[in-house]
């Protein structure tokens, strides 16, 4: 089951301005397909700015050591997203999910699309690019980067292998086969 990239690189080259979000009680691999998404998109020349419904959690803290990752009521409001082009939804597909962060999904004038490895879906009004025989949304996002030709740096792999290790049990759930060691791998050598 595989997804049509060029497809998403096209929404991609479209838009410039571009807001990633993903559910709320956040875990390693919403936040590190957020980060590592971040990291892509500005390698394509687009600005990128991450906004959830939840804090990140003080024990994944680790992950975003360059705090970009804001939180909806906090230290954004709804009005500061108005001029967002494209809208990415990670890591899941259902309303219940995405808590305050719904609020802008249904207000939204951006073009939403959803990059997820969840077999369960509501209707967002987005473009899903999903693949449900993925074990996270983080090796979807390695995925796409290897697919839009981005060099993955330390800044981009590092919240990667996290959502890669964290949403396979650290490659014990069955869930992690070959494919998965071997983006394991090709993480561990970008840095």
């Amino acid at each position: 089951m595989s997804i049509a990239w060029s497809d998403f690189l096209q929404l991609v080259q479209k838009h410039r301005r571009i807001l990633l979000t993903s559910h709320i009680r956040p875990d390693c691999d919403a936040l590190g397909s957020e980060l590592g998404m971040a990291g892509v998109l500005e390698a394509l020349g687009r600005e990128v700015r991450i906004v959830n419904g939840h804090a990140t959690p003080p024990n994944l803290a680790f992950i975003d050591p360059q705090r970009r990752i804001e939180t909806l009521g906090e230290n954004v409001q709804v009005g500061d997203l108005a001029d967002m082009d494209l809208m990415i939804i990670l890591d899941t597909s259902a309303w219940a999910q995405l808590g305050p962060m719904g609020d802008v999904v249904r207000t939204t004038r951006a073009v939403k699309v959803v990059v997820d490895h969840h077999v369960s879906q509501d209707d967002l009004d987005a473009t899903p690019f999903k693949n449900t025989q993925s074990e996270s949304t983080g090796r979807l996002v390695l995925e796409f980067a290897r697919f839009a030709g981005v060099a993955l740096t330390p800044a981009i792999a590092s919240p990667l292998f996290a959502a890669i290790a964290t949403d396979t049990g650290w490659f014990r759930f069955r869930s992690a086969t070959g494919v998965t060691y071997r983006a394991g791998a090709e993480l561990l050598d970008a840095g």
